[in-house]
C-alpha cells in the first residue's frame, strides 16, 4: 500500500496528463469542454470516469431521487439503446436500481477496461485512450439527443 502523499502524487499525474491529452479534443457543438466534469447539464445526471488497481471505468450515472423520473429518463435511455450501442460499441453493461453505500437508488450504463492498473504508469496510454474514445463517442450520441432528455426533467 502507497502513503497517502505517493497515491496523490500520482492521482494528480494521471489526470493531468489526460487533461492534456484531451485538451485538443472539442465537443461536437462546443468548443472547449472539461471532460473530466462533462457538462451533462442535467441535475442529477452524471459521466463519471473512475480508474484503480482493477481496471478502468466510464460511467453515466442517473440518479433522480424520484423513482418515477428516473425510470422515465431509464426508458427513454432504452429507446435510444441501439443508437449509443451503434456509437460507443457494443460493451457496455446497463444496469438498473443500483444501491449506493449512501442509500439511494440509481441507474447506471458504464463501459470497464480490464487488465489495467491505475499504479503503474505503463498503462496509463492505454486508459486514457478508453477513456478519449468512450468520452468523444458519448458526447457525438448525448450532443445529439441532449435536447429530448432534458425535456424530460424539466
Amino acid at each position: 500500500m502507497l502513503p497517502k502523499e505517493e497515491r496523490k502524487k500520482i492521482n494528480q499525474a494521471f489526470w493531468d496528463g489526460f487533461k492534456k491529452e484531451m485538451r485538443r479534443h472539442n465537443s461536437r457543438h462546443r468548443r472547449n469542454i472539461n471532460w473530466l466534469k462533462y457538462p451533462t447539464e442535467i441535475r442529477h445526471v452524471y459521466l463519471r470516469l473512475h480508474c484503480d488497481n482493477l481496471g478502468a471505468l466510464l460511467s453515466f450515472d442517473i440518479q433522480f431521487k424520484d423513482p418515477g423520473i428516473r425510470d422515465l429518463f431509464w426508458e427513454q435511455l432504452t429507446e435510444l439503446k441501439q443508437v449509443m450501442k451503434a456509437e460507443m460499441g457494443d460493451n457496455g453493461q446497463w444496469l438498473k436500481d443500483l444501491s449506493a453505500p449512501e442509500g439511494f437508488v440509481f441507474d447506471r450504463i458504464q463501459w470497464h477496461l480490464d487488465g489495467v492498473n491505475f499504479y503503474r504508469s505503463e498503462d496509463w496510454p492505454v486508459v486514457y485512450s478508453f477513456f478519449k474514445e468512450r468520452l468523444i463517442a458519448f458526447d457525438r450520441f448525448y450532443q445529439e439527443f441532449k435536447e429530448v432528455l432534458i425535456l424530460l426533467v424539466d
